[in-house]
């Protein structure tokens, strides 16, 4: 194996750790505000070292284009996303009086958490 196959294998590694991680995160945290973090921070990160080492793979210049649009858009995307959520449920929870409860508990979990 050449030093750019096993950097990229490595990569890959951490980047599918990263999404496991985004994963367990989304389902261990309670609420809305809590789960953001864990769906964009890690996530973003584990995708980009995929890209990473997609391009570490064949590294042209029409991939390093393509994988470095792709990773834009991504970051870009995912943070819109988030304060937009992140704003619905606040507003949410505002409005419903301030118990906490943004409708986003797991049936069967317990409510004093």
């Amino acid at each position: 194996m050449t030093p750019l196959e096993v950097a990229a294998a490595v990569c890959v590694l951490l980047g599918a750790a990263f999404a496991l991680a985004a994963g367990v995160g989304m389902f261990r945290f309670h609420g809305t505000l809590s789960r953001m973090h864990p769906a964009t921070k890690p996530q973003v990160l584990g995708l980009q070292l995929v890209l990473l080492a997609m391009w570490l793979r064949h590294p042209t210049w029409t991939v390093a284009g393509t994988l470095l649009l792709t990773g834009v858009f991504q970051v870009i995307t995912a943070t819109v996303a988030a304060y937009m959520v992140g704003r619905a449920a606040h507003r949410n929870a505002s409005s419903a009086g301030g118990d906490g409860d943004d409708g986003t508990a797991i049936p069967g979990e317990d409510a004093g958490r």
